[in-house]
């Protein structure tokens, strides 16, 4: 963990609550590492399934992780409550580069941060494509780089 926590919720333009749960916990009696992921993956899927527009499951050719990273600044702990912000700090050609902040909800401190990588692939050929354009509309609506303070 470090001392500098550069972001608030404010830098994010969509959020979603992520509840823990007791077995969220590992031993050291906090949230395990592998839970704030599942809230990233969750909160980004969630954003691409709803506002997004993005059916990922059906005929819609889909994103596949290629990279992620987690930065963490304070622990977690059953029975909190996570609030996920999400942004895109990135639209290429054929890939959206996600940001993401988890801040506790009693008291909005910042918990971590952290990316996805999503690039979109023909669903035959697995290769990539360009980031479908209802999408990309998308995210120039809600999800642009917000500007610095």
């Amino acid at each position: 963990m470090t001392a500098d926590a550069p972001e608030t919720l404010d830098r994010y333009g969509w959020t979603r609550p992520f509840p823990t749960r007791w077995h969220d916990n590992d031993v050291f009696g906090h949230v395990n590492n592998t839970i704030y992921y599942a809230a990233m993956d969750t909160t980004v899927t969630s954003w691409l399934l709803g506002p997004g527009g993005h059916a990922l499951v059906d005929d819609s050719d889909p994103a596949v992780v290629v990279a992620s990273s987690c930065r963490y600044f304070a622990s977690g702990a059953f029975p909190d409550t996570f609030v996920v912000g999400l942004r895109a700090d990135r639209v290429g050609t054929t890939s959206v580069s996600w940001g993401l902040g988890i801040f506790r909800e009693s008291d909005s401190e910042l918990l971590a941060t952290g990316s996805f990588v999503h690039v979109f692939v023909d669903r035959e050929t697995r290769r990539p494509i360009p980031v479908p354009d209802a999408v990309r509309n998308r995210i120039r609506a809600d999800l642009a780089l917000p500007h610095t303070h």
